[in-house]
């Protein structure tokens, strides 16, 4: 849904900020390819962004809070994002541009919350395919592949190749996803029938029990292991937000983004249980609370034959490589739609010949490069964890003020529940937001500064050149035109 650029555009003031008319040919040069993608593709691309959290990452949770801890806190954050993809899915609907959060923000709290909230997206889909970036140098070397023993030659190649392809246009980029997504997900059916035969209920259970407070066999880290668990949790589900993303380039966004992203929620739910249990169950929780690779760790304490070990180990290559890639095409849309609307530099959101938006592709991905040059995935991953569970407040809250301020906004999908539903998320999330400083203070930190280096540019620059015929501008000019006639 992409606004008509016309001579009546003309600059208004309104909330603190000021937003000008553009010449006829802006939002020409700043299109995507609409009708691309049905509901089976949305859904992959959810199941693709998460994928790689399936294989690793998830399993440091268990030396947070033990067997016991970890799935309370799966249950939780499975409640926190089965309800907030119902709210999005509402959302994207009702207004479904390439902004997604940052939209559904930009509607309910202004220009500064829509674009602390797309800031907050966009923080998380910038850092995450860094920290994966890592990952995937990990994998390489650790498999022997093309004699490679330094990753970062690795981490330049998967940019490249995967900005590349997507450079060729979203249909393209959304058909070979889909692919890389089916051979990691069938990598963990296969994974976990290796591993569902070597389950050992005793295995669940082999973490010592601490002092803590409420600690037992089975919280060994007491209650506040619950909560110190909460980021590895998430990283069972962490990016199935980004569906909303694509809702311009979708067929009959009003019907394809509710059934894409919850199918996609409803894969990785299963995943999410069957992954948690059954790796704990067979390679023991206390030896996977510290694996690098727990599902081929697993088989080989099980006992599997080397050949499923190998076979498992290169599905999560292709696991982590779908992440990577899901999550590219994610930080360019939320890049384009802020920089589009004007809250960014207006460059980033051109678009190519193949409808692609060039820059929006190429910044971000420079800045990930460098940041995996670092080789600090954990540290990274956590950055990004606190940059989804900020977005994710945010959201929610958007989501509750738009039940109770437009009542009347057409919604083709309405949440079950409603703002109860949405309001159980809030409250998980605003204790997600908080787990991050248990686990990791440094990295919520720098998060929280860059996060500010980006709010002051706003505050400073882009609040007084906003682009008045942006899509998100236009729903605001006819909100309260609207207000003004009633």
């Amino acid at each position: 849904m992409t606004a008509e650029p016309t001579a009546r555009s003309a600059p208004h003031h309104h909330a603190g900020v000021e937003a000008e008319a553009v010449e006829a040919g802006y939002l020409q040069e700043r299109q995507l390819r609409t009708g691309t993608a049905g509901w089976v593709l949305l859904a992959g691309l959810g199941v693709a962004a998460v994928i790689s959290g399936d294989y690793a990452g998830w399993n440091f949770g268990l030396a947070e809070g033990g067997f016991g801890g970890l799935l309370v806190a799966v249950v939780l954050m499975a409640v926190m994002y089965g309800s907030m993809v119902l709210g999005l899915a509402e959302l994207g609907s009702a207004l479904p541009t390439a902004g997604g959060g940052y939209t559904f923000a930009r509607r309910a709290l202004g220009p500064w919350g829509g674009y602390a909230t797309g800031v907050a997206v966009l923080i998380e889909y910038a850092i995450a395919p860094a920290a994966i970036a890592t990952f995937i140098g990990a994998y390489v070397e650790s498999l022997g592949l093309f004699g490679i023993t330094d990753g970062w030659w690795v981490y330049l190649a998967a940019y490249a190749l995967f900005i590349g392809v997507h450079l060729m246009g979203v249909g393209e980029a959304l058909k070979v996803m889909m692919a890389i997504a089916a051979v990691a997900v069938a990598g963990l059916v296969l994974y976990l029938i290796g591993a569902i035969p070597a389950f050992d209920s005793s295995n669940l259970l082999d973490i010592a029990q601490t002092d803590a407070a409420g600690a037992s066999d089975f919280l060994p880290y007491g209650w506040m292991g619950v909560w110190a668990a909460f980021p590895f949790a998430i990283w069972f589900f962490l990016a199935v937000e980004c569906v909303p993303l694509a809702s311009e380039e979708a067929r009959d966004p009003a019907r394809a983004l509710p059934r894409g992203i919850t199918a996609a929620m409803g894969v990785l739910l299963v995943l999410a249980v069957l992954m948690l249990v059954f790796t704990s169950g067979a390679g023991g929780s206390e030896a996977m609370s510290a694996s690098g690779n727990p599902p081929v760790e697993a088989l080989e304490v099980a006992g599997a034959p080397d050949a499923l070990s190998d076979v498992v180990n290169y599905a999560g290559l292709f696991g982590l490589v779908a992440s990577f890639f899901s999550i590219i095409y994610a930080y360019s849309r939320q890049t384009f739609a802020l920089s589009r609307a004007g809250y960014l530099p207006r460059q980033l959101s051109v678009t190519n010949s193949r409808k692609a938006p060039v820059l929006a592709l190429l910044v971000p991905g420079a800045i990930g490069f460098a940041l995996s040059l670092t080789g600090q995935g954990a540290m990274l991953l956590n950055m990004a964890v606190f940059g989804a569970t900020v977005s994710y407040v945010l959201m929610m809250v958007s989501h509750i003020v738009l039940r109770r301020r437009e009542p009347e906004l057409a919604r083709p999908y309405r949440t079950p529940g409603g703002v109860a539903t949405t309001g159980v998320a809030l409250v998980l999330a605003a204790a997600a937001v908080v787990a991050t400083f248990l686990v990791d203070v440094e990295a919520a930190l720098w998060t929280l500064g860059a996060y500010a280096l980006f709010l002051g540019y706003f505050a400073v620059y882009s609040r007084h050149h906003l682009v008045a015929s942006a899509p998100e501008e236009e729903f605001e000019l006819l909100a309260v035109a609207d207000e003004e006639v009633r």
